[in-house]
């Protein structure tokens, strides 16, 4: 189901903003029960977004009943929110006043593997390179087209995701998902000031790990740091947590924490889809 400025429709003017320029910004959801976990953080991110961009955002309440009506009755499933500035005119100059364009949208779950979690996943190293832009990084703007291309670089099906370096060659982040090392009980992350984005569930398993005891830094990472890890592993809001258990050939055990992680984040309940 599709809704758009809360009509229910698929149809969106040709001269919105989104479709010229990629100006707005989206999240991405799951959805358990009908209900869209971690709306709150998901909010405070998108609210931020807007801000960067200068401009309005949509009321939050607003958005709520919409993501329900469209994920009613809906045990697990993807919720996708996407805010443009609207219609405007040609030219990059933002028209004085805007008016956003609201999209909210469901989608089936994904039919990812049933063992990934516990069995991990493989990775590689994509070829397509993140720019460096601090105006930019951590807006979860509309323009993903690094993504696009670095996700057309392979068809294999058993590559689950792709890592993403920047044009300085720093690990960033995955193409739908932030990386996470572990070496002598600590656990180390990317640092997203130039580039990438910092995921709801990077957060929270940064709090959680806080919480256990265990010291958390955001690092510079290159792929020979990554080469030292005692484990390796990947997240998002729909997959939760994957252990990597291969990256560009190279074996990576399957270990403890990332495992721990993911029970911790299932009892607190962010994590939706089967067990």
């Amino acid at each position: 189901m599709v809704l758009v400025n809360g009509v229910d429709t698929v149809h969106l003017s040709v001269q919105d903003r989104g479709l010229h320029y990629g100006d707005g910004v989206f999240e991405t959801l799951a959805v358990r029960d009908g209900e869209p976990l971690c709306w709150a953080r998901h909010m405070d991110r998108l609210r931020a977004g807007c801000q960067r961009l200068s401009m309005p955002c949509p009321d939050p309440n607003q958005l709520l009943g919409e993501a329900r009506q469209v994920s009613q009755e809906l045990a697990h499933a993807v919720l996708k929110l996407m805010v443009t500035r609207g219609v405007g005119g040609r030219g990059y100059r933002p028209p004085e006043t805007a008016s956003p364009t609201r999209v909210v949208v469901s989608y089936p779950w994904p039919d990812y593997p049933r063992a990934s979690p516990l069995q991990g996943v493989h990775v590689r190293v994509c070829n397509t390179r993140l720019g460096r832009n601090p105006s930019l990084a951590g807006i979860k703007h509309l323009n993903r087209l690094e993504q696009v291309l670095a996700r057309a670089e392979w068809t294999d099906p058993d590559i689950a995701e792709g890592l993403m370096l920047d044009t300085e060659d720093r690990v960033i982040e995955g193409t739908m998902s932030n990386v996470f090392m572990v070496r002598e009980r600590c656990l180390l992350t990317p640092g997203l000031g130039s580039a990438g984005i910092p995921g709801i569930m990077r957060a929270l398993i940064m709090e959680t790990a806080r919480s256990m005891g265990l010291e958390v830094t955001e690092a510079s990472l290159s792929l020979a740091d990554l080469g030292s890890a005692d484990e390796l592993f990947l997240c998002n809001s729909i997959f939760g947590v994957w252990p990597i258990r291969r990256l560009s050939g190279k074996p990576y055990a399957i270990g403890p924490l990332s495992l721990r992680m993911r029970q911790r984040l299932v009892a607190m309940g962010v994590i939706s889809g089967p067990a």
